[in-house]
């Protein structure tokens, strides 16, 4: 296989459902441990793009790389490389937190899954829950399960679509030290955000989708946090106060 110059690559993605267009002739890019937050009003196409890169949907027309395979025919090698933590939290819910971790863990192969899952559990604060049902859970416990389940296969890739959802504010800054060391540990991260505080903290590289398009994408260290809002709210009319700031 030729060397991947990028570990994400889209090219002119178009996604359509029936007549309505939420993809159009999405181009993007990410170099290895790149962090993307990924802004954009309700619509935009955000979950769509997220959904279409780790290959829960197909796109209408448009070529995809992730780490060089190709999510629809290479999709079990593509499930070892990235982690997903999306609005469906992928749990089993009658089965307790340690039960769905071991189970993932074993769809993995993962090496010394006991220490790993125990390990895990420690780090989104659910050891003392580790044998709860997850139909139990709070949502916020059942957002920290799924960060863990992402992660147990240690995923050089991370997509990650609004994963603050449901999050409180104990919650919310464990997961940012956790992004941070995803971050420094130089995983590739694709984030959706509707904050854009939160998002412009993680991430080196930002992007705007509107409608369906990627209207702006660039270096974060290239544009101060005002510019930007002021641009968010240029290119999308929407008034950045309302996409969220971090508490």
């Amino acid at each position: 296989m030729s060397q991947v110059e990028h570990i994400i690559e889209a090219k002119g993605l178009v996604k359509k459902f029936g007549f309505k267009t939420v993809l159009r002739k999405v181009d993007l890019s990410l170099e290895k441990g790149d962090f993307l937050a990924l802004f954009g009003h309700n619509g935009a196409g955000k979950t769509t793009l997220i959904r279409i890169l780790c290959s829960l949907m197909r796109p209408t027309s448009g070529e995809i790389r992730i780490a060089g395979l190709d999510p629809h025919y290479e999709k079990e090698a593509l499930c070892k490389t990235i982690g997903v933590i999306s609005h469906l939290t992928f749990l089993y819910q009658n089965l307790s937190a340690f039960e769905n971790l071991k189970f993932y863990g074993r769809m993995y192969d993962v090496p010394d899954l006991q220490e790993r899952i125990e390990a895990l559990l420690d780090l989104v604060g659910l050891t003392k829950h580790q044998n709860d049902p997850v139909n139990t859970f709070s949502r916020g416990m059942q957002q920290r399960l799924s960060v863990a389940r992402a992660i147990i296969h240690d995923p050089q890739i991370l997509f990650l679509d609004e994963p603050y959802t449901g999050l409180d504010q104990h919650g919310a800054e464990d997961l940012k030290k956790l992004l941070k060391r995803f971050r420094n540990q130089g995983k590739t991260v694709l984030m959706t955000s509707h904050s854009i505080d939160r998002g412009l903290e993680l991430c080196n590289q930002s992007a705007i989708l509107k409608s369906g398009r990627l209207v702006f994408k660039e270096d974060t260290s290239k544009i101060s946090k005002d510019d930007f809002k002021q641009l968010y709210f240029k290119l999308t009319g929407e008034n950045p106060l309302s996409v969220g700031v971090s508490s």
